[in-house]
């Protein structure tokens, strides 16, 4: 199990829907659609192909539209398929982010194929794309927690270590959304940050 490093200065702001999760204001936790966010990029958990599929990366495609696919298949015809932990640029079509950052998660097995590496790979990859693109705003979705069967709460842990420790070396990037779509995942996120020790 990951362990995740102490946060110092963090404040935990309640809302009705959203919980805010402040690291010197850089990280924050949503419970929404990624889809909507209006950031400079979203995060799209995405196949190796890079041709769509269910989940947030069926959503991803269906919304922004055909401009997504398009540039997908020139960096695929350019580099082959995208590998896992690895991580690609488009533009974001008609979603009101300006950039797509897509990442291959890791199918889970059992975590006895190096899962945890290969999931932490996908945010710090993801990260340093951003900041190569100028990148300062940014929202991740929850990563191979779906039909790629990564245990939700280990998902989460190796995400925010994933993250923070980005962040602790890295001042180009303002904000971090992590945006979970369903309860549980909003849940599971909100208690192992709130398990952090709090300074005044």
């Amino acid at each position: 199990m990951s362990i995740v490093p102490h946060l110092p200065n963090v404040a935990l702001l309640f809302y009705p829907f959203t919980i805010f999760v402040l690291m010197n204001e850089r990280i924050s936790l949503v419970r929404g659609d990624i889809t909507k966010m209006q950031l400079d990029a979203i995060v799209n958990a995405a196949n190796s192909s890079l041709m769509g599929g269910g989940g947030v990366d069926g959503a991803i495609h269906r919304i922004g539209g055909p401009a997504i696919l398009e540039e997908c298949k020139i960096i695929v015809m350019r580099q082959g398929s995208c590998r896992t932990g690895e991580a690609v640029i488009t533009t974001a079509g008609n979603l009101p982010a300006k950039f797509v950052i897509h990442t291959v998660g890791p199918v889970w097995n059992g975590g006895k194929s190096n899962e945890a590496l290969k999931l932490a790979n996908c945010y710090k990859n993801s990260l340093l794309l951003a900041v190569e693109n100028n990148v300062s705003t940014i929202a991740f979705p929850n990563i191979s927690t779906g039909i790629y069967g990564y245990p939700k709460k280990d998902a989460a842990e190796t995400a925010v270590e994933a993250v923070t420790l980005f962040l602790q070396s890295d001042l180009s990037i303002k904000k971090v959304h992590f945006v979970c779509f369903d309860e549980e995942n909003y849940f599971i996120y909100q208690n192992i940050i709130g398990s952090y020790a709090i300074d005044p």
